[in-house]
């Protein structure tokens, strides 16, 4: 196993829309493991971890989110894994 992990902020019509929702759902349809929380600025901010693979196609779909959301937005940061076992919304 070599799992990679991110942490993604997202910006734009990301709160309201259930964006955290959706992202949760498509991390476990995944195997993604970490969290998504919204932030007091209106951004959401995501820490995954997975294989690369699952990671890659993961991130993806966080650059457009649901199809409620608009996404402005996209930052992302390569970080250590931490070893999550879930994917929770904070």
């Amino acid at each position: 196993m070599n799992k990679q992990a991110a942490i993604v902020v997202v910006s734009g019509r990301v709160q309201g829309v259930g964006f955290r929702y959706y992202t949760k759902q498509k991390a476990c349809e995944l195997g993604v493991f970490g969290y998504v929380k919204n932030n007091p600025d209106g951004s959401v901010t995501i820490e995954a971890e997975a294989e690369l693979e699952q990671l890659v196609e993961f991130v993806l779909w966080c650059q457009k989110g649901p199809q409620w959301a608009r996404v402005t937005d996209f930052k992302i940061t390569d970080t250590m894994p931490v070893g999550y076992i879930l994917f929770e919304i904070r």
